[in-house]
């Protein structure tokens, strides 16, 4: 599965968040109904841009996006 970039940009014009990231996962959980942290991680590493952004918050694993979405609520 691939990330759809054109619709991202699109759903964060409405978004609240400033974080690229954390808007991306409030995509993740909206656009593709994807709440696992298992499946948003085999994506993200499959996808150039998320893999920076998982970089950028030291993110190697399906646990870190878990405690990610953690402190996000």
């Amino acid at each position: 599965m691939e990330i759809n970039w054109a619709e991202f940009k699109e759903f964060k014009q409405y978004s609240v968040r400033k974080d690229n990231f954390e808007t991306l996962l409030d995509f993740m959980k909206s656009y593709y109904n994807m709440v696992s942290p298992m499946d948003m991680y085999d994506v993200f590493s499959e996808d150039a841009t998320a893999q920076m952004m998982l970089k950028k918050r030291n993110i190697t694993d399906a646990e870190g996006i878990e405690n990610y979405l953690f402190k996000l609520r």
